[in-house]
């Protein structure tokens, strides 16, 4: 899989790729992360990316001419299987569609600053908005490293234990139950029995029905 992420501030994700699984995969060639600064695809001057908003108002927009330069680019080398735009108009970021675009080959990340992205762009270009939650960034940026991570560790081999994305909470529509390690007492807690009873169906069992215990107590909304 490849993921190319547009940003005017694309230092800000390098760290985060340089680490943990999305590091792995990459080393391993699962994965390919590409970042474009959008300053590159700027004609002006002084590289500048954003105007004015027509119409009037507070706050800067990203202009149409080098956001569309460097898609227009991007889509000469390759075809893509969604071009996505983070914005609070999205649909929200859930495990069923972190799924389905970890089926892909090639994603197109765009991320937003100031007060967004001129709207032709994404009436021409953009295939899918995501939301990650009701609230605003300064940026795409972080959605896009959200967005990422969550599809980079579903790709095969990106995680040691590949059954272990698949008990993740969210995958079966159900939290995930609590999990417990060595010492099995500490500070007079003791882990639940039946996990040192090495009965496995007994265990999954207990695990089953601790995922529907807590998700009917901390999120009754996933089994409406």
């Amino acid at each position: 899989m490849r993921i190319d992420i547009i940003s005017v501030v694309p230092a800000l994700m390098n760290s985060f790729f340089e680490h943990s699984i999305c590091a792995r995969a990459a080393k391993a060639g699962l994965v390919e992360v590409v970042f474009h600064d959008l300053h590159d695809f700027s004609e002006k001057k002084h590289k500048q990316v954003d105007d004015y908003p027509f119409g009037g108002g507070a706050g800067m927009v990203i202009a149409v001419e080098p956001l569309s330069k460097c898609i227009e680019f991007l889509k000469s080398e390759r075809e893509y299987d969604e071009i996505i735009y983070f914005s609070p108009d999205g649909i929200v970021l859930k495990q069923g569609l972190v799924n389905q675009l970890s089926l892909g080959e090639n994603l197109l990340f765009i991320c937003g600053h100031y007060k967004g992205i001129d709207e032709r762009i994404r009436e021409k270009y953009v295939t899918k908005e995501i939301s990650i939650g009701d609230y605003v960034l300064s940026g795409g940026e972080l959605a896009a490293a959200v967005t990422a991570d969550a599809i980079i560790r579903l790709i095969p081999g990106a995680i040691g234990d590949e059954s272990s994305a698949l008990t993740d909470s969210f995958q079966d529509g159900l939290l995930a139950p609590p999990v417990y390690t060595r010492p099995a007492s500490f500070d007079g807690m003791d882990v639940p029995e039946v996990l040192l009873s090495g009965h496995e169906k007994k265990i999954e069992e207990w695990r089953h029905e601790q995922a529907v215990l807590r998700t009917q107590t901390r999120r009754p909304d996933l089994l409406d």
